[in-house]
């Protein structure tokens, strides 16, 4: 019973609180219906403000997406920037959105959080893509973007993503600083989205500074010193944006590559559509996610696909090789476009001050072209956040870095922005493309000779859905069990290097501290093996998912195959165990 008068207390703390229709009449609904399970679900849990932001399903509820939720967060970002940026208030905030339902509001609403702080936004008055927002933040000396979106994830759901003064992604300690500074601005203290619409000296229009200067650094990070246009014909391939938001960016990169009469657009996933309907997950790397851009090429002879996800920041990539398409991986892709930025590298210009950097879950192939070639390559935890940071981290030490990437299709090319970015990782692939036809080869080929040149390197990834964080932690718990300090095989393989970056023990170095940040909170573990395969296991931080980073490398890609999928069954058997701990194989 008392736990049904504490959920009533949140139930009408709620109600005093939102002045939305729609999610006040979700609560009230609830709470008539005596539903004090689901109020429970939705009220006792702030939704956490984590990997960039916010994300989640949107309804009503302190533990998910709408408006309330957004004004919080939008306030106490607001009420830190103050207290930490100089000029904030001259500087201002770049708002962008996607086409996600509800998006539009949702801006809105962050818009009228700052400027009943005084504090001016550069607004963007059209859907547009991710990258532009960090671009924006750069372009405009702003101290901080939001963008709103969810990225690839269901059509439920919505995002409130985060980005500071430097164009990256939040880090700690901003995370938890802004986190503790929205449980001080609970409040909501503007609904007032009309000052939007309203002639106001805190809110300009922007998208038309900083649009064509984006375009323009794509071209020079494609096609640097040379006139952009010139990709010629031949170079068919078709584009989707997965009812996203992408194609007018992209419309324009093939405009600026020469390419604009060659690109051919999926016409049913063309324009934005909030519901995704033609795709089971709005997720390029999800199966099937391709079908309808493959039977649009097959029709039109085409070999080569493009795609991005919804807000534009993934790239993916597929080559009709022989008589079946092949869907390039994350790594593959990866490895492709980073090759080709060192090989046009200028001569004249000292290799050992080149650097390229992927996470810790991506192919150790960037890794094993930097030991091959000599420029230097560094390791980073999981996410754009760490990697965009420690570019400029590399930056500030005299490196000249051309290039970031991780395996779930994410591309950085810091010329343009120190994110992922979809439109200017294919403008560098488009140009890469056409340099490899000049030499007889597809990029299927190339990736080949690649493969000749440093080994083969095939992985085992997957992933098991967990019912619960805790059963997440549990399973961890009992891997690390397994030996002391820590498990020395797997299967038949030595471990001979183990990092856990949850407790923060390293095997390898000399006072077992790991060289990458260490957080409790979140599950990871990496072992090297006596092969020179190594894997990654980790929780998901946005869903419940844990996901295994499998790698093996060999003679031949049978060779490296095999091995990878041998570690992957060792692992489900002899730690993961799906049908004891109830996980669900993906």
């Amino acid at each position: 019973m008392a736990a049904a008068v504490d959920v009533k207390q949140l139930a009408e703390e709620w109600l005093r609180l939102d002045k939305d229709e729609a999610t006040r009449d979700e609560i009230y609904r609830l709470l008539n219906q005596g539903n004090h399970d689901e109020l429970g679900k939705r009220l006792r849990n702030r939704i956490a403000f984590g990997t960039a932001g916010l994300r989640g399903p949107m309804q009503a509820g302190f533990a998910c997406m709408n408006s309330l939720t957004v004004i919080q967060a939008s306030q106490g970002l607001a009420a830190y920037l103050l207290k930490t940026e100089q000029h904030a208030k001259r500087r201002g905030v770049v708002i962008g959105r996607d086409a996600r339902h509800n998006s539009e509001k949702f801006a809105k609403l962050t818009a009228a959080a700052f400027v009943a702080k005084g504090i001016k936004v550069w607004w963007y008055d059209i859907p547009t893509h991710t990258p532009l927002v960090p671009f924006g933040v750069r372009e405009l000396d702003a101290v901080a973007g939001i963008m709103i979106t969810a990225s690839h994830n269901p059509a439920r759901d919505n995002g409130y993503k985060v980005y500071w003064s430097n164009g990256c992604q939040i880090i700690p300690p901003h995370d938890t600083g802004i986190a503790n500074a929205i449980l001080e601005n609970l409040e909501p203290v503007s609904w007032d989205t009309s000052v939007v619409d309203s002639p106001t000296l805190l809110i300009e229009g922007s998208l038309g500074l900083v649009q064509d200067k984006y375009h323009k650094a794509i071209c020079t990070a494609a096609q640097p010193g040379e006139q952009p246009g010139n990709l010629g014909p031949g170079l068919r391939f078709v584009y989707t944006p997965m009812h996203g938001v992408g194609l007018p960016a992209m419309e324009r990169c093939a405009q600026d590559l020469g390419l604009a009469s060659q690109m051919i657009v999926v016409d049913a996933q063309a324009k934005p559509d909030p519901d995704f309907p033609t795709v089971k997950f709005p997720n390029p790397e999800e199966k099937g996610a391709l079908d309808l851009a493959m039977a649009t090429a097959d029709a039109a002879s085409v070999t080569l696909i493009l795609a991005s996800d919804p807000d534009a920041d993934r790239l993916a990539a597929a080559e009709k090789a022989s008589d079946s398409w092949h869907i390039f991986t994350g790594n593959e892709l990866g490895i492709l476009i980073g090759s080709y930025l060192f090989e046009r590298y200028p001569q004249s210009k000292p290799r050992d001050k080149v650097a390229m950097l992927a996470s810790t879950v991506s192919s150790r192939m960037l890794h094993a072209l930097a030991e091959k070639e000599g420029f230097h390559f560094t390791e980073t935890l999981t996410g754009f956040k760490w990697l965009g940071n420690v570019a400029r981290d590399l930056d500030k030490q005299g490196y000249d870095v051309i290039y970031a990437y991780e395996e779930a299709l994410g591309y950085m090319i810091p010329q343009t922005v120190h994110d992922k970015d979809s439109i200017s990782a294919a403008a560098v692939f488009l140009t890469a493309v056409s340099h490899w036809k000049g030499q007889g080869l597809t990029p299927y080929g190339k990736l080949q000779k690649i493969y000749e040149h440093i080994g083969y390197f095939e992985d085992a990834n997957t992933y098991l859905i967990s019912p619960s964080p805790a059963i997440t932690t549990g399973v961890f718990t009992e891997i690390r069990g397994l030996g002391d300090p820590h498990p020395t095989h797997i299967g038949t393989r030595k471990i001979v290097r183990w990092r856990d970056l949850t407790v923060g023990y390293d095997s390898k170095s000399k006072d077992h501290v790991p060289d990458l940040p260490v957080d409790a909170s979140a599950q990871m573990i990496t072992c090297e093996l006596d092969d020179g395969a190594r894997f990654t296991v980790r929780g998901s931080g946005t869903e419940p998912k844990i996901k295994l980073y499998i790698e093996s490398s060999g003679k031949s890609s049978k060779e490296a195959k095999d091995g990878a999928k041998e570690i992957q069954a060792d692992l489900l058997r002899e730690w993961f165990k799906p049908e004891k701990n109830g996980l669900v194989l993906a």
